[in-house]
């Protein structure tokens, strides 16, 4: 796999409980969207740059973390706290116990941050632009700068976004962007999470400067534009444990093939397995490569309204899924 560098402002320090043979279980990693990319990036062979901001305890901490997972990390040195949560999952749901979103980035932090995501950028040749804990924490505007640039030094743009950061990433002209469509429909782009409203939003979107644009809809096919074509991506549905990161380990995926001067056919038939196979894990973006490989062999691509092919929807245990891996 090639080389991609993450734009991940301000990842975020996680505590979270579990419960085992009725003892605490604690566990204490880096999370937030781009670390989570990183890490599907990491499992399928990519060398990963993550660029961000990393400010008092929770950000020494972080840094070490994400260093650990073999990420190379350009951080640049914030003035308050990168942000942090503790959830209690005993119950077997994510009860909230405290949350902090970390300090608003300065100028000065978000200048440094900039030149040094454009200057990795253009060495490796592929970016993620990443969300963070903050609506406020990122000007819109600096998105939109940061892909333009790198798009006219040659690099591949990914964007997993939404809201003004996303309006922002459009006027850059970016080369993939990636959406849920409960984003789709919260940003005003469609009034309902129906087929032709979203078909809708894809070439309004891609109107707007995506190349192509990937729409995820839970267990329903995800929706793809490529070439102004609309095409339906399916694959087993799994039996999930966790469902929080199915999307960044989709777009860390596709990354991770544009990386390797792979076709965006075949990136997101493996971006599509990532998000697949890491439903059935506990850790948000962890994965196992020969797994989403095999996986991979499932994926199908057809035409919107493409009948011929037509089949039920398969809800696989994960034996089931193994025999199934196994016959492929």
């Amino acid at each position: 796999m090639g080389s991609v560098v993450i734009f991940a402002p301000s990842p975020v320090l996680t505590v979270t409980v579990e419960e085992v043979d009725g003892t605490p279980d604690i566990h204490i990693h880096a999370g937030g969207q781009g670390v989570w990319q990183a890490r599907m990036l990491k499992a399928l062979g990519a060398e990963v740059t993550m660029c961000g901001v990393f400010s008092g305890e929770t950000g020494r901490i972080l840094k070490h973390l994400i260093d650990d997972e073999g990420v190379t990390v350009l951080p640049v040195s914030g003035e308050g706290n990168s942000g942090a949560y503790v959830h209690d999952r005993r119950s077997g749901e994510r009860d909230v116990v405290a949350e902090s979103p970390g300090h608003r980035l300065t100028r000065h932090e978000l200048d440094e941050l900039y030149g040094l995501t454009l200057q990795a950028g253009m060495k490796a040749g592929t970016v993620i632009l990443s969300g963070t804990g903050r609506e406020d924490s990122v000007p819109p505007d600096m998105y939109r700068r940061l892909t333009a640039d790198l798009r006219t030094a040659g690099c591949t743009v990914v964007a997993d976004l939404a809201g003004e950061r996303l309006k922002g990433i459009l006027a850059g002209k970016p080369s993939v962007v990636k959406m849920s469509d409960s984003e789709v429909v919260d940003s005003g782009r469609a009034s309902a999470s129906e087929t032709d409203q979203l078909v809708e939003a894809m070439h309004a979107l891609a109107a707007e400067g995506a190349e192509s644009v990937i729409i995820t809809r839970a267990k329903l096919p995800s929706l793809f534009l490529s070439d102004g074509e609309i095409s339906e991506i399916h694959v087993p549905q799994f039996e999930p444990v966790e469902t929080s990161g199915a999307g960044d380990s989709l777009t860390a995926g596709v990354a991770a093939v544009l990386a390797d001067r792979g076709s965006l056919h075949d990136a997101v038939v493996l971006g599509t397995a990532a998000g697949a196979h890491n439903v059935t894990r506990h850790g948000l973006g962890s994965g196992e490569a020969s797994a989403i490989r095999e996986v991979a062999k499932l994926v199908r691509i057809i035409a919107l309204g493409d009948t011929s092919e037509d089949e039920p929807a398969e809800q696989l245990s994960p034996d089931e899924l193994a025999r199934k891996v196994r016959k492929s």
